[in-house]
């Protein structure tokens, strides 16, 4: 014991002296800890450049704008400053300071100024000269006042064609451009964008982006009132320019250009329509039109053309969005493409156009299968030290997989999947010589059948026309978990559900909906477990044997914001044995209960650094009798929730934390089984990524991170009330750990090292479970003489959200 105490001491002491030695690195000017190779002697050169904005905005608006702006040094004036080992920098190979350098950079600048909206902006640049050793350095400066951004006062629409300004007055209301709005180019462009995509989305195929263009009238309206007198025009032309520069205005009028081309104002429409589902990627697709030798089969007015026969007609029909007679839709047409590209039966998708008529086009798609089957084999591990006595973890498994992306000549994906893990206890004879090397082992196998369209069972829902990607999924799986000494359990799962997905411009929305979810499982207890029970009766209630026939519904949105932000929301809903158990052969063996799940994510993008932010809560219901036993109240332990591990609440292992800031696991259990379910769930995560050098290709990076949460019962038990919710004992319950981390990035994986404390432990007796300062310790005392750690070592493949 003294050993042990003398050595968290020198471990105390060793991070304290790398703590301050860090901090007192970090706090070091920049210019110290950075080094200048390849430099001019005797010359000055560019070492340092910085821009600095005076004008008035929100903090935000001028962030971005003074980053934007950073990016607009000329060339031969930006200093290229690599960051090397976290706090170190490098100057390579400066540029020779040149006064017209700066004042090139103050108009590309102010070309970028203008671009945004923001004509009157006024520049003075300042230049700093130091002289250390036979180095000249140049620190460059640009304060810029950029003025007060114009915004627009109307928009118009003038097109000489009285279909092309109808479709105009349709869709105005879609328009980014409103009165009061801030002038930008880019804003122009996309309305430009916008105007020429409604139009190629009602036939007119040949207008494009050139025929349109914008026409900015900044005329002062009280200017075109006649005067005699020159000094009243003077006073009124002196006012003009102090309201342009207080509140300055312009009116934006979208106009055709005029044209002696007459097809540019023709609405064409979709003549035939021809598939080459064989084409090989070595074809020239201008050739293969006019080819002789194909088979070829006709489906009403659409044709087939192949030469083996390797598919059938129709899943290229069902992902088609044109038909013929219709004007043409360039949107439905690339919709076409890339929905066909999407299915997993073909690699590559490309299109033609032919003008077949004065108003008709044929269209043409060349579709390059894919490699039809393969086979992959993944190998998996992870690594978690949280508990002493039995949290050293190592779990490895691996993961066979065979794919056919063309099952039946439909497109049909079949997959196939069989994988097996162990979970190792590598404190093999620290605390128990009966513990064991191998603590858990599965085995799994599955098979799913990806329909590419909606398969049902009466009249097609018209809502679904409009959706991309549909499937249908027909799964399969068989498992059986071997937990050493405690339990064994054997299930067999069988599903029917639909995927749909709809695109939008900056987001992503999935559904998945399984009207039939059937599950069997069988579980054995062990003498382990039994001897629990009789220790703890409570949790016989999550280790109970039943059926599920449930339903699920869940659903994902994925949003990519223009500033740099992502966001991810998860909803999940399933319900079993509402409809199910009204059948009285049924009621006893199945069990009763509803289950939703909600997730936020959300990350936010630097240049070499980012945030992210992650909200999880989940709860169970049960709601009715479980089979053989009516008292039981809570979810089979395979419904519920567990935290700890690389992926979640990290300063604990895996499945080590909870219930609540209940003791009973600490107090009684003292063998190696400590795993902990439960029906409700609660996490927050805060991290944040920075890269700290590139090694060879290889991005190294670190994070800072916080974890919160912890799960609870939903139904209170008497004999333990601290393992069951309420609010009231929330900030009580809830753990805190903070950490770092270690990551290597290899572009197509990343490795992860993450090191946690726990700041705040429910199990604590002391301070509140929150950690001493002043008594900092490692590990920490139970109740029942077990000891455990106060940090936790997590090795994990990806990123943990």
């Amino acid at each position: 014991m003294c050993m042990r105490l003398k050595l968290a001491k020198v471990k105390w002491f060793s991070g304290l002296f790398c703590l301050i030695a860090l901090l007192t690195l970090a706090g070091c000017s920049e210019e110290r800890r950075t080094k200048v190779v390849d430099y001019p002697i005797g010359k000055p050169f560019m070492y340092g450049n910085k821009v600095v904005l005076k004008g008035t905005g929100t903090k935000d608006e001028l962030k971005k704008l003074s980053t934007d702006l950073n990016n607009y040094w000329d060339d031969s004036a930006r200093v290229r400053k690599e960051q090397r080992f976290l706090l170190w920098y490098r100057i390579k190979n400066p540029p020779i300071y040149d006064s017209l350098n700066i004042i090139r950079s103050v108009n590309f600048m102010n070309a970028y100024l203008n671009s945004q909206g923001y004509y009157y902006a006024s520049f003075k640049d300042s230049i700093h000269k130091d002289s250390i050793g036979d180095q000249i350095r140049v620190n460059a400066t640009i304060t810029i006042n950029q003025g007060k951004n114009i915004s627009i006062d109307s928009v118009g629409y003038q097109l000489d064609d009285s279909t092309l300004q109808q479709l105009a007055k349709q869709r105005m209301g879609e328009s980014d451009i409103k009165k009061g709005s801030p002038y930008s180019k880019q804003l122009i462009s996309a309305e430009l964008d916008r105007m020429i995509g409604i139009y190629r989305r009602n036939g007119y195929y040949k207008l494009i982006r050139e025929d349109l263009y914008a026409e900015i009238d900044t005329t002062d309206i009280s200017l075109i009132e006649l005067t005699l007198d020159p000094f009243k025009q003077a006073e009124l032309i002196a006012a003009s320019a102090r309201k342009r520069r207080q509140n300055p205005t312009w009116n934006v009028t979208i106009k055709k250009r005029p044209t002696t081309d007459s097809s540019k104002l023709t609405q064409f429409k979709v003549a035939n329509i021809y598939y080459y589902p064989e084409t090989k990627i070595t074809d020239v697709i201008d050739s293969l039109t006019t080819a002789k030798g194909f088979k070829e089969e006709q489906h009403a007015d659409n044709y087939m053309r192949f030469q083996v026969g390797k598919f059938k007609y129709q899943p290229l029909k069902e992902h088609t969005f044109l038909s013929k007679g219709e004007l043409f839709n360039e949107e439905s047409y690339f919709k076409t493409m890339n929905t066909l590209g999407q299915i997993g039966a073909w690699q590559q998708v490309d299109g033609k156009i032919i003008e077949r008529d004065k108003d008709s086009l044929d269209l043409y798609f060349y579709l390059v299968p894919a490699l039809k089957q393969n086979f992959t084999v993944d190998l998996e591990g992870s690594r978690n030290t949280g508990d002493i006595g039995a949290g050293n973890l190592f779990g490895i498994s691996t993961n066979l997989s065979y794919k056919n992306r063309n099952v039946w000549k439909r497109a049909i994906q079949s997959i196939t999947n069989f994988r097996t893990g162990v979970e190792l206890n590598l404190n093999l004879g620290n605390n128990n010589s009966n513990q064991q090397l191998v603590q858990t082992f599965n085995i799994s196998a599955g098979h799913t059948f990806a329909f590419p369209k909606i398969i049902q069972p009466f009249k097609n829902w018209k809502a679904l026309s409009t959706v991309d990607n549909k499937r249908t999924l027909l799964s399969f799986n068989a498992a059986y978990v071997d937990r050493k000494d405690y339990y064994k359990l054997r299930s067999i799962l069988g599903s029917w559900g639909y995927e749909w997905k709809k695109v939008q411009r900056r987001s992503d929305d999935t559904w998945l909906f399984k009207p039939i979810n059937v599950e069997l499982y069988s579980l054995d207890t062990l003498p382990g477990l039994d001897t629990l029970f009789l220790k703890n009766p409570f949790l016989r209630n999550s280790f109970n044997t039943g059926n599920i026939y449930s339903q699920s519904l869940s659903y994902t949105k994925t949003i990519n914001a223009a500033n740099r932000k992502s966001h991810f929301i998860r909803l999940g809903l399933e319900e079993t044995g509402l409809i199910f158990g009204l059948f009285k052969g049924l009621r006893n063996d199945i069990y009763r209960y509803i289950k939703v799940e909600a997730e936020y994510r959300q990350t936010k993008k630097w240049e070499k650094s980012e945030m992210a932010y992650r909200a999880f809560g989940g709860m169970g219901y049960n709601y009715g009798n479980y089979p053989g036993n009516k008292e039981i109240s809570t979810l089979p332990f395979f419904k519920q929730f567990a935290v700890g591990g690389p992926y979640s609440m990290r300063a604990w292992g895996l499945r080590q934390l909870g219930l609540g800031s209940s003791n009973t696991y600490d107090s009684i259990l003292t063998s190696s089984f400590r795993d902990r379910y439960g029906d409700m769930v609660l996490e927050f995560n805060a991290e944040y990524r920075f890269t700290m050098a590139t090694i060879a290709g290889v991005k190294i990076g670190s994070a800072l991170y916080s974890d919160i949460g912890n799960i609870w019962n939903l139904k209170k038990d008497p004999s333990d009330p601290k393992a069951s919710f309420s609010l009231s004992n929330l900030a009580n319950d809830l753990a805190i750990g903070v950490g770092t981390g270690l990551r290597l990035d290899f572009n197509y994986f990343l490795i992860r090292l993450d090191f946690a404390y726990k700041v705040k432990d429910p199990m604590r007796t002391v301070n509140g479970g929150w950690m001493s300062i002043k008594n900092f310790n490692w590990t920490d005392i139970r109740s029942n003489g077990r000891e455990v750690s106060n940090y936790a070592l997590q090795l994990g493949i990806g990123l943990p959200f």
